[in-house]
């Protein structure tokens, strides 16, 4: 009998540096209070394969696009903002010694994370604010390469992690 769903409640989200370019880090910190992590797509391009003689266009599977980027939105409170200072910190840092930073998430029971390489928001960002909400800041990650599921890494900072 097949699963009647999956609930979103308990999937973690973190960040890895590389220490060796292009190698997927072992060690990832898990960033706390987060709201929503954004879907990332492949779309795929359509590349024109039609001729002089076709009345009708004819199409063949261009490259996957995955949109470029996509939102997590945490809770800004002080204690999000260091960890997301530290985030974007981490990145300049790894950036000046050509090493990527990955972005991991951790669904309950899959085997399996899916990861992405991506680079954070260049600063916090301003988040909308409205009576009586909750205060959330939309961090926009920039997708440098979509790396799909492979095995998870448990996060350094938390036992919650499977």
């Amino acid at each position: 009998m097949a699963f009647a769903g999956i609930s979103t409640l308990g999937i973690t989200f973190g960040y890895g540096v590389e220490t060796a370019a292009g190698t997927k880090p072992t060690t990832f910190t898990q960033l706390n209070r987060i709201n929503n992590i954004g879907g990332m797509t492949i779309e795929n391009e359509q590349i024109d394969a039609s001729a002089i003689e076709d009345m009708v266009s004819r199409y063949v599977q261009g490259r996957g696009d995955t949109g470029g980027s996509f939102p997590v939105s945490i809770n800004l409170t002080p204690e999000t903002i260091v960890e997301w200072e530290k985030v974007i910190s981490d990145y300049k840092t790894a950036k000046e010694s050509n090493l990527r930073m990955w972005f991991q998430t951790i669904i309950p029971g899959f085997e399996n994370a899916f990861f992405a390489v991506a680079q954070p928001p260049t600063a916090i960002p301003q988040p909308e604010i409205a009576q009586n909400e909750l205060l959330v800041a939309e961090m926009g990650l920039t997708i440098e390469e979509y790396i799909g599921m492979q095995a998870k890494v448990a996060f350094s900072n938390s036992q919650a992690a499977e």
